[in-house]
């Protein structure tokens, strides 16, 4: 009798607390978080039109994964489901300390050139998708935040995205934490901008703790209007 040699995806997504993309897309389609508007921590929500991440819009994020994270905190932590594409580097460490529900979220690390139809098929039934944007052609970018649009999810390219209904950009300042050249880093301050189309086309600022000491983000400063420099100075 030959012995039947299970494929090492199957070996692994049997292992107790893993899963497969596959299976998370559709446990995460059967509880669908509902509402129109997936929250996001009071320290972001004044930069954004309707307080927090509405469905069917693509918000790109640019210069700090650390903006990335506070993004994905508050609505995972509220029942959303959400997947991260093509970014093998985002630390899962720092997603818990942000506050990110990791028990909601699927990772596709290296999909290599299937990264396109990774993010098209997690859309249909994740709450939110964050993807790297560095193999992504214009053309797909559009075709994307449509099925987005349709699908009624939340795309969050990291980097350029033409198709994008809002661009949030951090510049980091100095961490504190070290006093008389010992201690711990505690908290970094960043600058965070919005601009956008629609009714995020005014362009927003605000200061806030990206990390506080304890995790997640905190406002410094309220939401002012402000000039926007361009994308390309902000993650210099």
């Amino acid at each position: 009798m030959t012995a039947v040699v299970e494929p090492p995806v199957a070996r692994l997504a049997a292992l107790p607390g893993v899963s497969t993309a596959s299976r998370v897309a559709a446990q995460a389609g059967q509880a669908r978080a509902t509402g129109r508007v997936l929250p996001v921590v009071p320290a972001l929500a004044g930069l954004l039109p309707d307080a927090g991440l509405r469905r069917g819009t693509t918000v790109a994020v640019h210069g700090a994964s650390s903006l990335l994270l506070a993004l994905l905190a508050e609505a995972t932590a509220a029942g959303s489901w959400a997947a991260v594409v093509g970014l093998p580097s985002l630390g899962l460490a720092a997603a818990a300390e942000y506050g990110v529900d990791l028990g909601r979220v699927a990772l596709v690390p290296r999909p290599g050139p299937e990264l396109p139809a990774v993010v098209a098929a997690l859309l249909d039934g994740v709450d939110l998708v964050a993807t790297s944007t560095s193999t992504i052609q214009p053309a797909v970018a559009r075709r994307l935040s449509a099925r987005a649009r349709h699908r009624g999810a939340v795309l969050l390219p990291f980097g350029a995205w033409p198709a994008a209904d809002i661009e949030l950009s951090c510049r980091l300042d100095a961490w504190s934490g070290l006093e008389d050249g010992y201690g711990h880093l505690r908290q970094r301050r960043a600058v965070v901008r919005a601009r956008g189309r629609g009714a995020a086309a005014r362009p927003l600022s605000a200061h806030v703790d990206l990390p506080t000491a304890t995790g997640s983000a905190a406002a410094i400063s309220a939401p002012r209007l402000g000039t926007v420099t361009s994308l390309r100075e902000e993650t210099a």
